[in-house]
């Protein structure tokens, strides 16, 4: 323990970025990727960086999905494409409460 522990008596905590998913959490509540960050760990436990690679790829990237999401707004992207075809063609018509247009009145 330093003698001096600056980081504790001004509030702040350099190291935050390094534990994001498994450092002390808001309300004592797991984060959003914890549950896959623990099984990357669990799987490469004990059989090294190299093996690891190989064998943990899909809890990896189960992983890498769960911070980044790019798998999710590529495919968002590609229905808001589709749709927006589908509506230049004429072949559909959005909600009105999709549009901003809402009937108050009902």
């Amino acid at each position: 323990m330093p003698i001096v522990d600056l980081q504790s008596r001004l509030g702040i905590n350099m190291d935050r970025w390094m534990l994001v998913q498994s450092g002390e959490q808001p309300y004592k509540r797991a984060a959003r990727c914890h549950a896959f960050e623990k099984q990357l760990i669990e799987c490469g436990d004990g059989i090294g960086q190299v093996r690891a690679k190989k064998e943990c790829q899909l809890e990896y990237e189960d992983f890498y999905e769960c911070m980044h999401r790019q798998k999710t707004h590529e495919r968002l992207y590609a229905i808001r494409q589709q749709r927006d075809k589908l509506i230049k063609e004429g072949k559909y018509t959005p909600p009105a409460h999709h549009t901003g247009n809402n009937d108050e009145s009902s």
